[in-house]
Parts: structure tokens; C-alpha cells; sequence
């Protein structure tokens, strides 16, 4: 199968950075609405295990996650103004080529149905710092990566705790692991606003459905890969933790 590369179109965003996050980010999973209507009812029962509502959403939130915060790590090594910042890109790539990889593995396995785009918010996100440059582009960046990210712990250690299907387990350790790097190498820019990040996570605003849930795939269209980048050396299973202050 050939590997491409998810594009997402650029939008012209205005307005101060508070009132933008605070306009788009969501508290679910990678800015995606859980569209489960009972998480724990079995939908099918497989050789790895049954396999629930909440699995299946959860599989479908990983692979939209990477559709929208690859293309903005690759923006990141473009338009970051600091070492951290592109370090922090080179992570976000890597980490997603993995998480996606196990997506595309286990979900024909499973008989989920991936999307081949982000959700509107999501591509939102993308739009919203790409509009930016400097330091403001970093602090946009690096702010909204957080606060998703920041979101998904508890969702993620719920699906592990409470999964009994092998696969979604495994790729919620992954997700873990993932999720962890990622944080610690956004923390380590050094433009986190943590009282803002913090605000945004507990109390964001509610989006129409439609925002929030990316399109179903086209009939017959081949899946989206992204590229795989071995030449950026970067390990996201074991994040190294941030030095303690002195």
C-alpha cells in the first residue's frame, strides 16, 4: 500500500488566543465526541475478545487524533521558533506514524471503519496555528496540543481498565505511552500557559455533533497512511521527564 501523507485545508482564524481555545476545544478523547450510545454493550465478539461500543470508538478517535496532530507537527518543525518547539513536532509526527500504524492493523481485524479525515474542529485546530507565526504560533500550538492531550488521560486509562478485547488494549497502552511523550515534550517548549491549559480542560464549551465526529470514509476510497519518518530518531515509547527545577 502506498504511503501518503493527510493534508488538511488552511483556514484564517482572528481573535485572541484565549477566546479561540476556548471556542474549540471539547473534553473527549483527541477532540472527538464520543458517539457510543451505550460504551459497554458488545457489538461483536471476536477472537480477541468481545468487543464493545467504547472500543470501537476508541480505535476511531486514535486514527482521527493522528489525522490532524501529524499534519500540525509537521507545521510545527516548519514554523517553530525554537529548538523545543521543533523537537516537539518531531514527536508528534512519530508518535502518530505509530499510533496510526496500529489503527490500520487492528481495525480490519476488528471490522471498525476508519475515517480518512480529521473532524471539523480538529482540522479547526490545524487551521487556527497555521494562521500564526513567531512565538505566537508557538504558544498557539503548543497551548491547544496540551489541552487535548491533557483530556485524553482519563478516557484512555478507562478503555484500558475496562477493555476486554486484546487489540483495544494494546493500542491503549500505546495511546498511553504516546499521549505521555507528548506531553512531557510540549511542557518542555516552556509556552504552556498551565492556569489557561487547566481552565480548558475542565470547562470548555459544547460544539453541535457535526464539529465534533469525522466524515465517515468514502465507499471504495483507499485509506490515508501517514508517512513514516525513521530519519527524525525519535523514540516515543519511554518520554524522558522534564529536569526538576533547581
Amino acid at each position: 500500500m502506498p504511503i501518503r501523507r493527510s493534508t488538511v485545508g488552511t483556514l484564517v482564524v482572528g481573535g485572541a488566543f484565549t477566546a479561540t481555545l476556548a471556542a474549540l476545544v471539547y473534553p473527549s478523547i483527541l477532540g472527538v465526541q464520543t458517539t457510543a450510545s451505550n460504551p459497554s454493550r458488545i457489538i461483536a465478539n471476536t477472537q480477541w475478545g468481545p468487543l464493545t461500543e467504547g472500543d470501537r470508538d476508541f480505535v476511531v478517535k486514535v486514527r482521527s487524533a493522528g489525522l490532524w496532530e501529524y499534519p500540525l507537527g509537521e507545521l510545527t518543525l516548519e514554523k517553530g521558533s525554537t529548538p523545543e518547539m521543533k523537537e516537539a513536532g518531531k514527536h508528534l509526527i512519530v508518535g502518530h506514524v505509530g499510533l496510526d500504524d496500529l489503527c490500520r492493523k487492528i481495525a480490519p481485524m476488528l471490522n471498525i471503519a476508519l475515517p480518512n479525515q480529521a473532524t471539523p474542529q480538529q482540522q479547526q485546530f490545524v487551521a487556527t496555528s497555521a494562521a500564526q507565526s513567531g512565538r505566537q504560533f508557538d504558544s498557539t500550538a503548543a497551548n491547544i496540543m496540551r489541552v487535548t492531550h491533557g483530556q485524553i488521560f482519563p478516557a484512555i486509562a478507562k478503555i484500558r481498565a475496562s477493555t476486554t478485547n486484546t487489540l483495544v488494549r494494546q493500542l491503549a497502552d500505546l495511546a498511553n505511552d504516546t499521549v505521555l511523550d507528548h506531553i512531557t515534550v510540549l511542557e518542555k517548549t516552556g509556552v504552556v500557559n498551565f492556569d489557561q491549559v487547566n481552565f480548558q480542560q475542565t470547562t470548555p464549551p459544547k460544539l453541535p455533533k457535526d464539529q465534533v465526529t469525522p466524515p465517515p470514509p468514502q465507499p471504495g476510497a483507499p485509506i490515508v497512511a501517514l508517512t513514516a519518518r525513521p530519519d527524525l530518531g525519535i523514540n516515543t515509547a519511554s518520554p524522558t521527564p522534564a529536569a526538576a527545577a533547581e
